[in-house]
């Protein structure tokens, strides 16, 4: 039997049965572009992450307050529960740290005449601005002497300037805005990044973002003095107050991450008497943490979709396990004709085939309008062909699997039985 006869007669089949067919491709077209959209959530996630320590190089070591409370070593007289600024800053003495930032964040207003929202405010020093690489687009950035000069001057990310100046946010350079209600000059204006800097977390809106765009950069003693309300100790001084300090150090060489890492920990446990008030970290480490933690949870959805495409590839089988029973005497005829076990196989599999390719093509279809949905709910998608392939071969690989032992079964049918069956 050619070919195109035994398409033809899948064709008939299929046409014959079509309500059926598509309840049965359902499954199959909801595994598929599950599997599609998983992909694409999870490169999306993934070139996030990536996005999010672009700005941070291999010598990078990240230094935060790890939550909970204080864990004292036995033996330890040491009760000081985190370290000042100056021994932050001494740690750029160690043997293999080449420098340390500082930067203590809050949320405060911004305003310029009738505009005015609240955002991030993060104090820095000269330093935390060269490790983290932040570029200005426009301006010039401030230096540590204005901190201890308490000058009252700022650096705007891209966004927030744009939020003042929507024309043209570097226009914002030279202009007063008010901080906290106070008067501060703007110096300069970062250029625009994106993503994040990979040091403090978010929790949604504008003024927890962790987005360098979205920041407004001062000194660092003048955060403390100003922005967060005059004390010191609560803005270093983790829940004590809306500031949170953290730091970042940058190791003389690649090489020397490891030994710098090594070095900090023990330079705060001699202060601290703890090891646990604070989480030492290297920007590769973190970076491979947070990739394994998105490609983890983007394994889990993958595993969901494939067991709904198994459980689709049931309900194939049973379709065609019907299918088979309902055209028993239509084998008996063909195989009388002279139709062999192999024609008969090929038939029923590429009914199979076709159901399981059509629920696979249709889930591509639909998977192509889901983003704009996606992007309502602010879920990050990136399209890439190879989800739609995954996919599509999922969807086959399913289809052909499920349907080969009805189409083993209509083979192996004696044309005698088939004729005499009822």
């Amino acid at each position: 039997m050619r070919l195109a006869e035994i398409l033809r007669g899948v064709g008939l089949s299929v046409r014959a049965n079509l309500f059926r067919v598509l309840l049965t491709s359902l499954g199959v077209i909801i595994g598929s572009f599950t599997i599609i959209m998983v992909v694409g959530i999870g490169k999306a996630g993934e070139d996030s992450v990536s996005e999010q320590y672009k700005r941070l190089s291999v010598e990078t070591i990240t230094i935060t307050r790890a939550g909970g409370g204080m864990r004292m070593v036995a033996g330890s007289t040491s009760t000081q529960s985190t370290l000042s600024k100056q021994q932050a800053l001494d740690m750029a003495d160690l043997a293999h740290v080449l420098s340390v930032g500082i930067s203590v964040s809050t949320q405060t207003t911004l305003a310029y005449e009738s505009t005015s929202e609240t955002v991030a405010v993060q104090g820095i020093n000269e330093a935390y601005k060269d490790v983290t690489h932040l570029d200005l687009g426009a301006g010039e950035f401030f230096t540590d002497d204005d901190g201890t000069a308490r000058r009252k001057v700022c650096v705007l990310g891209y966004n927030a300037a744009e939020l003042l100046f929507p024309d043209d946010p570097y226009a914002a350079v030279g202009e007063t805005v008010k901080v906290k209600g106070l008067s501060f000059e703007v110096l300069g204006v970062v250029a625009r990044i994106g993503g994040s800097a990979g040091l403090t977390s978010s929790s949604g809106g504008r003024e927890n973002s962790s987005s360098p765009d979205d920041m407004v950069y001062v000194p660092y003693d003048v955060a403390i003095k100003y922005a967060a309300g005059g004390s010191t100790s609560a803005m270093a001084r983790p829940g004590a107050g809306s500031g949170t300090a953290s730091y970042v150090a940058l190791a003389t060489d690649a090489e020397s991450v490891s030994k710098a890492v090594t070095e900090i920990k023990d330079y705060i446990y001699g202060i601290t008497g703890s090891d646990s008030l604070y989480t030492v970290a290297d920007a590769g480490s973190t970076l491979a943490s947070a990739l394994q933690t998105a490609n983890t949870m983007s394994a889990l959805l993958t595993a969901v979709a494939a067991i709904v495409l198994i459980v689709s590839g049931v309900g194939i089988m049973n379709v065609l396990m019907v299918s088979v029973n309902e055209r028993v005497k239509e084998i008996g005829v063909l195989k009388s004709l002279g139709a062999s076990r192999p024609v008969i196989l090929q038939a029923f599999l590429y009914e199979a085939a076709f159901i399981s390719i059509l629920g696979g093509l249709v889930g591509c279809a639909i998977s192509a309008v889901a983003p704009k949905l996606l992007e309502f709910f602010s879920i990050a998608y990136s399209f890439t062909p190879n989800a739609l392939l995954l996919g599509l071969s999922f969807s086959a690989v399913t289809g052909i699997f499920f349907g080969f032992y009805p189409a083993w079964k209509a083979s192996r049918l004696r044309p005698v039985e088939a004729l005499n069956a009822e």
